[in-house]
């Protein structure tokens, strides 16, 4: 049975907001962020 995935593109609130909700939903999803910069956001 494959796993579900989430990629988000962006470290940002809207990133990081959408990964915690996603995680809150479905807390056995595989969640991968990718972020440019050394910085992400953490008040999601």
């Amino acid at each position: 049975m494959k796993k579900e995935r989430l990629v988000v593109i962006g470290g940002d609130a809207a990133g990081m907001s959408a990964a915690s909700q996603a995680r809150r939903r479905k807390p056995e999803m595989e969640i991968i962020a990718f972020e440019k910069s050394p910085h992400t956001s953490y008040s999601a």
